[in-house]
């Protein structure tokens, strides 16, 4: 083996399409655009939503529906998740940040613990929120609600 038997691996190279370079390349004359109208000239973009002058899907629905600017989204931590999570790293408080440390919330997420599955340890939990179940859970056990 030497440099003069080299080749690049088999698909990993390719020429490129040399388009409007005279009838002999087998790509000129029109350039691959057909003929005449409005996108073979130089310059044509179609806008978005354009459908040939038929008026566009966008403006022949109504508007509807309403987006409440003082939603708060939380993210749903239930209590079977914070037995599993208190079990595997021997913990008696769970805070907004051991949820975050496990890849249970983002970064800015808000979470609310929910009331699904059952809880036998004695946990201090804090967070934003909590459902009446998830707290009526938490305290029977013996542990404590803490409302950030």
């Amino acid at each position: 083996m030497n440099l003069s038997n080299l080749t690049p691996a088999a698909g990993s190279t390719f020429t490129r399409k040399r388009i409007g370079r005279g009838t002999g390349s087998g790509l000129g004359g029109t350039s691959t655009k057909g003929h005449k109208g409005q996108k073979s000239r130089s310059g044509y973009s179609k806008k978005i939503g354009f459908e040939g002058g038929q008026m566009p899907i966008q403006r022949r629905l109504p508007k509807f529906g309403f987006k409440n600017i003082n939603r708060v989204e939380y993210k749903a931590v239930n209590i079977d998740t914070l037995q599993i999570i208190a079990e595997s790293k021997k913990l008696t408080k769970i805070g907004v940040a051991d949820l975050r440390e496990a890849g249970f919330l983002s970064k800015t997420a808000l979470v609310k613990i929910l009331g699904k599955g059952t809880l036998t340890m004695k946990l201090e939990v804090e967070a934003n929120g909590f459902s009446k179940s998830a707290e009526d859970a938490i305290v029977a056990a013996g542990g404590t609600v803490v409302k950030l």
